[in-house]
């Protein structure tokens, strides 16, 4: 089975700091290539694959402020799709704009939806539903206004996280600052215990850093530790108490939970969007619904067993049973063009 993975341009795959729809579409291709899979990953031309690598851009487009975002895009996605008949399967992990392309080849597509980015992007999608394939990555992310063929989990490669039973007493945020991921409740959650917190994470939203954030970076009981690349990553969230996650919005998936968990470390989430698809509740940590309760769950977080966390983890989110549940899909798309 030849397959044609797209991933975004972006950043690199894998992403060298920030970056996770480049991180799971890495993941995706190095496990299919474990499988003996014939797999082609189309991205920049710094990225790192055992796949065969096709790019067009040498670099990503946030690391390089010359490069036009659309015009290397529509290249890059151009690049594949040319060549649509070499291959059996084209996953595509670009989200929406691909799409437009699916009805003028015969190569079957698969799109994993990684999130919706605003409600406006669904007629794209709502076109394209009859002649292509969707798979959601948490049965919560799923649009009454599609069809999916089936739900995969996003998967980690396990041995990049260390089980640590014998935590720091710190706790951390992992993940953007913006309002969506709740970097200032982690504050104020960490505050009413009196714990320290320790911040890690791309700064997408300049104007909340600065003005809701940066006032309580004290270096002390507060630390911003910037934006961690994979072992700075391993060893923030593997010595952490708990990890916070006291989200607004409705997350499709949430790597850093999994990921959190894979090293033993329960997390403590606003019970939004996924997250009761990743946190058994009061076994890997606990859902919440305010400052204040997640602030109490931590006086329990003593009580949850960090192997236990770990275990669970590693039967869920793990690469190899991603990958198993996208050659099923696969397969699957195949027995149905087979019909035809």
């Amino acid at each position: 089975m030849k397959i044609g993975i797209l991933s975004p341009i972006a950043w690199r795959t894998p992403p060298l700091k920030y970056g996770p729809w480049e991180q799971v579409t890495s993941n995706i291709a190095e496990g299919l290539v474990k499988k003996g899979m014939d797999v082609t990953l189309f991205a920049t031309g710094n990225s790192q694959t055992s796949a065969k690598l096709q790019y067009v851009s040498q670099t990503a487009y946030a690391e390089d402020q010359s490069l036009d975002p659309k015009v290397w895009e529509c290249l890059h996605i151009s690049n594949l799709m040319e060549q649509a008949s070499g291959f059996d399967i084209i996953h595509n992990n670009f989200d929406f704009l691909p799409l437009s392309y699916s009805r003028l080849i015969k190569t079957p597509v698969v799109t994993t939806i990684h999130g919706f980015s605003s409600e406006k992007i669904i007629p794209v999608y709502k076109k394209y539903n009859s002649n292509t394939f969707y798979v959601s990555i948490s049965d919560s992310d799923r649009s009454p206004e599609l069809d999916y063929i089936a739900t995969v989990y996003n998967g980690i490669n396990t041995g990049d996280f260390t089980y640590n039973p014998e935590p720091e007493d710190y706790l951390l945020f992992f993940g953007r600052i913006h309002p969506d991921k709740g970097t200032l409740e982690s504050i104020q959650i960490a505050k009413k215990t009196g714990k320290k917190l320790i911040i890690s994470g791309l700064i997408q939203d300049e104007s909340y850093f600065e003005q809701k954030i940066k006032p309580f970076v004290n270096n002390k009981d507060i630390i911003y530790a910037g934006n961690s690349g994979p072992e700075e990553r391993d060893k923030l969230l593997g010595r952490a108490t708990a990890l916070l996650h006291p989200i607004s919005f409705d997350e499709p998936f949430g790597l850093s939970v999994a990921e959190a968990m894979l090293c033993g470390t329960p997390v403590v989430a606003f019970n939004r969007g996924s997250m009761p698809e990743l946190i058994k509740h009061a076994e890997t940590g606990f859902l919440v619904n305010t400052v204040e309760e997640a602030a109490g769950s931590l006086n329990k977080i003593n009580s949850i067993n960090r192997e236990h966390c770990r275990e669970w983890a590693l039967k869920e989110f793990s690469l190899e049973k991603m990958v198993n549940g996208y050659i099923d899909v696969y397969k699957h798309i195949i027995q149905l063009k087979n019909k035809q």
